[in-house]
């Protein structure tokens, strides 16, 4: 895509203390891919974290942490702000309440998941907050402030999407107004990594910490997981990889080591594939690919005052494009205006 057509990205991500192999690959390295060739702003959602039970404290430590991986990962502090900084979202998102239906949000999977699983965690006594019902209203008033053109997004978040385009719509056919863009989704090649506990499902942090490998992990668990990865009983059709040797093979690719992925690529057609040598290469590929923003990261740690300021000052500028919509909203919508 030319750079006329992409003028905005907005993307977000939950500060859930630790950025796995999966949440990397899938959104943060296309964050950093894409920073300098768009105008990108990027966020940690601590706002949508409070939809699930959680502890204040952690919560506040946990998004700073989330913070200071982002960046260690390679994602500029200008383009960075923390969503309860800028407290214009939460009003955006009441106003954009009012042209988004109950049945529009009764739609959405995410809800119905997440609300069975606290249900089956929890007891039925477990409280499923209103904000985890209403929360898809609040990622639209996240896209919709910064007037993002494109939002990148997986195709679990393909129908969050679809509501803040035709909250956008609605919105401009209530005021009779053409403001609001409806914003398009940005696709990108994301390599699906897997469990290596159980590669017949998708690595996920709500499996249970065996399931993930931590980008900022202990090098040393990172080389355990791998050494204990579910390949198969060794009598698989050659043609046919198993999902847990496929997904070793996939994580040597991804980290560019084209070399050995085909050099044991060509063993394993040829039967002569032996998994404690592809184990030792994904480890050592692996634990390099990972070393820089490793070493990065305890740089950052060790200054975190000097980066919180940063932060609060990225989000501060960032801030001021939320206001200009705000002042622009509250005009079309008839509500008194307010210096920002």
């Amino acid at each position: 895509m030319s750079q006329q057509s992409i003028q905005q990205i907005l993307s977000l991500i939950q500060p859930t203390g630790e950025i796995h192999l999966g949440n990397y690959l899938g959104a943060v390295r296309n964050w950093r891919n894409i920073q300098d060739k768009y105008s990108c702003v990027f966020g940690v959602a601590d706002l949508h974290a409070m939809t699930m039970p959680y502890n204040p404290k952690k919560l506040r430590e946990a998004t700073w942490k989330m913070i200071y991986q982002l960046l260690a990962a390679g994602i500029k502090t200008e383009n960075l702000f923390v969503q309860s900084l800028i407290p214009e979202h939460m009003e955006l998102c009441w106003i954009l309440s009012s042209v988004c239906s109950y049945g529009d949000l009764s739609r959405m999977v995410q809800f119905k998941d997440k609300s069975s699983y606290l249900r089956d965690s929890g007891g039925k006594d477990e409280l499923v907050s209103s904000a985890l019902f209403f929360y898809p209203v609040l990622q639209a008033a996240d896209i919709l402030i910064y007037r993002a053109d494109h939002v990148p997004v997986g195709k679990d978040q393909e129908q969050h999407l679809e509501l803040a385009r035709g909250i956008a719509q609605r919105f401009n056919t209530t005021y009779k107004v053409d403001y609001f863009k409806t914003p398009q989704p940005l696709y990108t090649e994301v390599p699906k990594v897997l469990s290596l506990a159980d590669p017949n499902k998708k690595m996920s942090k709500s499996l249970g910490d065996k399931h993930v490998i931590n980008v900022f992990g202990d090098p040393r668990r990172i080389q355990k997981q791998i050494n204990s990865a579910v390949t198969d009983s060794g009598e698989a059709d050659p043609d046919s990889m198993s999902p847990g040797v496929a997904n070793l093979f996939q994580i040597l690719r991804v980290c560019g080591a084209e070399a050995t992925y085909k050099r044991l690529e060509e063993d394993y057609r040829n039967s002569r594939l032996m998994y404690s040598d592809l184990k030792q290469s994904v480890s050592d590929v692996l634990l390099d690919y990972l070393a820089p923003m490793q070493e990065r990261y305890a740089e950052i740690t060790q200054e975190k005052r000097k980066y919180r300021d940063q932060i609060k000052a990225s989000s501060a500028d960032i801030r001021k494009k939320a206001q200009d919509t705000l002042r622009e909203v509250r005009e079309i919508t008839g509500l008194q205006n307010v210096k920002y």
